[in-house]
C-alpha cells in the first residue's frame, strides 16, 4: 500500500473514531473533549469536526459539538442491504401482543481480539424495564446478553476460544457470570439448548430469552428476545411460556427472510 493510501486509511479511520466518541453519555463535546477521548491533537480533531459539519453530520454552536440525524443514514444502509429489520418487525409486534413483553431482534459486531457486542436492529418495547433507553443501534456486551449468548455460541470454536481467552468481563450485578469458564459451559449449554435465559445479569431486575434466527443457509445471522421483569416471570415461566412463542417469531422471520432473498 502506497504512502499517501495508508493516510487516507487512517484519515478514515480517525474521522469514525470522532463519529464514536459521541454517545449517549457525551451527546455533545468540546474540542477538547474529543481530542481527549479519541487521542487526537485539538488541531486535528478540528480538521475532522469541521469536515463532518460540513458535510452535515456534526452540528456546532462555535463552543460544543454534536452529531446530526445524518449520521443514522451511515448504518441506515448497512440495515437496509439485510432486510432483517423490516422484515422482523411485523412478527415481533406479534409476539409482544401475545406475551406482552419486549421483543428485540440484534445482529453480532466485532471480533475476537477486540471483543464482541450486540447491536439492535429491530425493538418493539412495552413498558420500560431497563435504566438504560434501547433503541436502534443500541450496544451491549454480548457476553452478559441472552442475544449475544446465542450468537457467540454459533461462532467456530477457535474463534470463540480465542475472544474467550481474551475475555476479562466485570461484574455487572451480583447474578452476572464472569469467570472464562463458566461463561464457556454457558455457551456450551446455549448450543445444546437452542436458546439462553440471562437472569438479571446484565441489569437487575431484567430476564431476559433469546434465540437464533438463522439465514438462507441455515447460518445464525441474528438472534431474537424477550425480555420482562424478574417480577413478572421467572426463568421456568419464561421457558414454558414465552419460549414456544419466541421460537415460533424466529421462525416465521427466517421464512420471510428466504423469501425474500
Amino acid at each position: 500500500m502506497s504512502e499517501e493510501r495508508r493516510e487516507q486509511v487512517r484519515s478514515l479511520a480517525r474521522g469514525l473514531a470522532v463519529i464514536r466518541s459521541f454517545d449517549a453519555d457525551h451527546p455533545q463535546q468540546t474540542l477538547a473533549d474529543v481530542a481527549r477521548s479519541t487521542g487526537l491533537t485539538r488541531a486535528a480533531a478540528r480538521r475532522f469536526l469541521l469536515t463532518l459539519a460540513d458535510e452535515g453530520y456534526v452540528r456546532t454552536d462555535g463552543r460544543l459539538f454534536a452529531l446530526t440525524p445524518r449520521v443514522l443514514e451511515l448504518g441506515w444502509s448497512y440495515l437496509s442491504a439485510m432486510g432483517l429489520p423490516e422484515v422482523a418487525a411485523p412478527h415481533l409486534e406479534r409476539l409482544v401482543a401475545t406475551v406482552r413483553d419486549s421483543a428485540s431482534v440484534s445482529v453480532l459486531d466485532g471480533d475476537p481480539a477486540t471483543g464482541y457486542d450486540v447491536v439492535y436492529v429491530a425493538r418493539v418495547p412495552t413498558a420500560r424495564i431497563m435504566t438504560v433507553t434501547i433503541t436502534i443501534g443500541t450496544r451491549f456486551p454480548a457476553w452478559a446478553t441472552s442475544m449475544g449468548r446465542v450468537l457467540l455460541a454459533a461462532l467456530p470454536d477457535s474463534t470463540l476460544d480465542t475472544y474467550l481467552d481474551g475475555l476479562r468481563p466485570e461484574t455487572l450485578t451480583e447474578h452476572t457470570v464472569t469467570g472464562a469458564d463458566a461463561l464457556r459451559a454457558e455457551l456450551d449449554r446455549v448450543r445444546a439448548d437452542r436458546h439462553c435465559v440471562v437472569d438479571q445479569e446484565l441489569e437487575a431486575g431484567l430476564r431476559s430469552i433469546a434465540v437464533p434466527v438463522h439465514d438462507r443457509s441455515g447460518r445464525v445471522t441474528a438472534a431474537a428476545n424477550v425480555s420482562t421483569h424478574a417480577s413478572r416471570r421467572d426463568a421456568a415461566a419464561l421457558r414454558a411460556e414465552v419460549l414456544p412463542e419466541l421460537r415460533a417469531c424466529a421462525a416465521a422471520i427466517e421464512l420471510d427472510l428466504r423469501a425474500s432473498g
